[in-house]
This record gives C-alpha cells, sequence and structure tokens, in this order.
C-alpha cells in the first residue's frame, strides 16, 4: 500500500464506552438519519427515472475484436454504463483512482437480468488498454474512444477527468440518460461504503472526526496502480 495506516495510541483514539441501553438509543438515533438519507436517496432515484434524454451520436469505438459502434456495444441489451478511465498514453500504470476504482467490479453478470451492461471506457489506444487491463487483472471489458469525439461529448475529453455515464438505446440510436463524475460515482461502488461504517471511518484529514482519530492526508491510504497490479494482475 502507499500508506500505512496510523496506528491509534490511547484511550481519545477510541469511541466512549457505555452500556447496553445508552449505545442502542444512540443507534435509534442515528438510525432515523440514515433512514432519512435512504428515503432521500429513493427520492433522487425517481427523479433520475424521471429525467429527459439526449441524443449522442452512434460512435465506432475500438475493443478487443476491432471497430465496434456504440450502440454495438450493449451486447444487444438496452441500457449501458460506461465508467470512462482517466489515461496517459503511454504510461506504464494509469491513474491509481481508476484502477482502484474498477477494480472493485469482478460480477457484473447479474445485469443481464436487468437489460443492462457496465463496461469501461478509455481514451488511450486500445492495445494499450488491453495490455493495461491484463497487467493490474481488471476485470471488465475495455473499449477505446481514441481518434473519435465521444469523451469530448460525455465529459471525459483527453487530458481530463474520469466520468460515468449511463446510456439507453432504442435500435441503433443511443441517448444519454445521465452523467457523474467527482465524488459522485462513490455510491455505485463498495469500498467507500465499506470504509465509512468503520469507527475511524476514511482516516482521511478532511473528514469530520473525534480528537484523537486517526487521519492522513486524502488519497494516502488508497491501493496505488502498482498495488493492484501486485494483488490482481498478471504476474500476481
Amino acid at each position: 500500500m502507499t500508506d500505512q495506516l496510523s496506528t491509534p495510541k490511547g484511550p481519545q483514539a477510541m469511541p466512549p464506552v457505555v452500556d447496553d441501553a445508552a449505545w442502542r438509543a444512540a443507534l435509534d438515533d442515528l438510525r432515523r438519519r440514515e433512514k432519512a438519507a435512504t428515503r432521500e436517496l429513493d427520492a433522487i432515484a425517481a427523479q433520475r427515472r424521471r429525467m429527459p434524454m439526449v441524443e449522442v451520436t452512434n460512435h465506432t469505438l475500438t475493443g478487443a475484436d476491432g471497430p465496434i459502434s456504440l450502440a454495438e456495444i450493449f451486447d444487444g441489451r438496452s441500457q449501458l454504463i460506461t465508467y470512462h478511465h482517466m489515461w496517459n498514453d503511454g504510461a506504464e500504470f494509469q491513474c491509481p483512482g481508476c484502477t482502484g476504482y474498477t477494480s472493485q467490479f469482478t460480477r457484473l453478470e447479474f445485469l443481464d437480468n436487468y437489460d443492462a451492461r457496465f463496461v469501461i471506457v478509455t481514451n488511450g489506444p486500445i492495445d494499450e488498454a488491453l495490455a493495461y487491463r491484463r497487467r493490474v487483472g481488471n476485470r471488465m471489458e475495455w473499449f477505446s474512444a481514441a481518434g473519435t469525439t465521444f469523451g469530448s461529448g460525455v465529459d471525459a475529453a483527453p487530458g481530463e477527468g474520469f466520468a460515468i455515464n449511463v446510456f439507453l438505446r432504442d435500435g441503433d440510436r443511443v441517448y444519454r440518460t445521465w452523467h457523474t463524475n467527482g465524488r459522485g460515482t462513490e455510491q455505485l461502488g463498495h469500498s467507500f461504503a465499506l470504509l465509512d461504517v468503520l469507527p475511524w471511518g476514511r482516516q482521511e484529514e478532511w473528514q469530520d472526526s473525534p480528537d484523537g482519530w486517526p487521519q492522513r492526508p486524502t488519497y494516502s491510504g488508497w491501493a496505488d496502480s502498482t498495488d493492484i497490479a501486485h494483488f490482481y494482475g498478471e504476474d500476481s
């Protein structure tokens, strides 16, 4: 890992100890806020389902087997999620955040029952992208948008950031229905959700934590791309 977990020192780094009744009362109080957040997320999802959509060009991207249209990437399904992976041509290791984030998604077959698919798109050359996929042991299917304006059109132009986009297909016509980037991508993965239920949370310096909680610079606890390759890659 890129940084070692801070070792808590003394009782100041521990939650207060109470009896069971007090603990359950505190949990009930927190649960009210958790339930309110769940209901708000349900309401947001309902609004998302009522979003209009915009037609996009049926770009020709490149996959492992050569040129492929955006509509064909759906592989017969009606819905498609794409993660636009940040890319630097020729680099041995790419963005650690993108590499670590996409390493979460190892079992996506359940989407078949929902008429949907989730793939990675990058602005890099397909041969480099596929080699990197093997190097870091990524399990998703990769496509290249190199030489097209697809990345720019979905708010993930070359040299810019990552993005998640969702599309709906009607025959050969493709429509963009949703987009997010930055911390908006967190709700689609499990890594941060698991960290957030831990007593010390993510342990990053921006978080609101009690005095004495272990904290360190933001991102410093994340696995680097080399770590991902070591854990899951072709030479692991």
